[in-house]
């Protein structure tokens, strides 16, 4: 569905910790109402590779606003993006206030202008991250702040890195998991936290189809 001209996008804003299924969730709403998604959590990802991959480390903060001023959309498909190792260097990534600023403007041209593959433009967009309702999008349509146990994350996390072929001991992923929890919501810059205006939504006992069902009732509630 094409959007009608002059007409402004409607922007989903889904915000949370990790593995409580908002990646999943803004990809299965982005299918079913024809929407563009980002998940801004892999543009931190791209940042930390491009450090990595240069022999920097996350926190030389120089180098890292230099990669997060270079990264682009098309790299988050790179499934090396995926792994664990690389979501710690992102959170330690994103806690730098440059990369923070250099990405924000990404961010938000892509909602102000979602297009399909062929550059048509598309009548939404959904970006899940962790500050898109407080910060990137502060004016979005619809805020969801999708959340669950450190428990319940922590072993769908394990299931997923057991599932790609990789070692995984749940204990190890609980502890690193809090431990990111931590750093994320006390940060100065951009905590995880629910806006003031998002609906939470807890997954923990819901499974993808219920995550969605719940989620398509508040939008159809907000957009009528």
């Amino acid at each position: 569905m094409a959007r009608s001209s002059g007409k402004q996008p409607v922007v989903i804003a889904i915000d949370g910790p990790s593995a409580a299924g908002k990646g999943t969730l803004a990809h299965r709403l982005a299918d079913h109402l024809g929407f563009a998604v980002l998940d801004t959590g892999l543009l931190y990802r791209a940042v930390a590779k491009r450090l990595l991959d240069r022999g920097d480390t996350p926190e030389n903060q120089a180098a890292a606003r230099r990669a997060a001023e270079a990264v682009a959309v098309a790299e988050l498909s790179d499934p090396t993006l995926r792994g664990e190792g690389m979501a710690e260097a992102a959170s330690r990534v994103s806690a730098i206030p440059a990369v923070r600023e250099a990405l924000l403007d990404l961010q938000r041209r892509f909602a102000e202008n979602p297009l399909d593959s062929n550059g048509n433009p598309l009548p939404g967009a959904v970006l899940d991250g962790r500050d898109i309702g407080t910060v990137v999008c502060p004016q979005a349509t619809v805020k969801l702040f999708i959340t669950a146990s450190a428990e319940a994350r922590a072993r769908r996390r394990h299931k997923e890195l057991l599932d790609r072929g990789g070692a995984s001991i749940y204990a190890r992923v609980l502890q690193d998991m809090e431990r990111r929890d931590a750093r994320d919501s006390g940060r100065a810059v951009a905590p995880t936290k629910p806006a003031p205006d998002a609906v939470v939504i807890d997954t923990t006992t819901l499974d993808a189809d219920g995550a969605l069902a719940a989620a398509l009732a508040v939008i159809r509630a907000r957009l009528g």
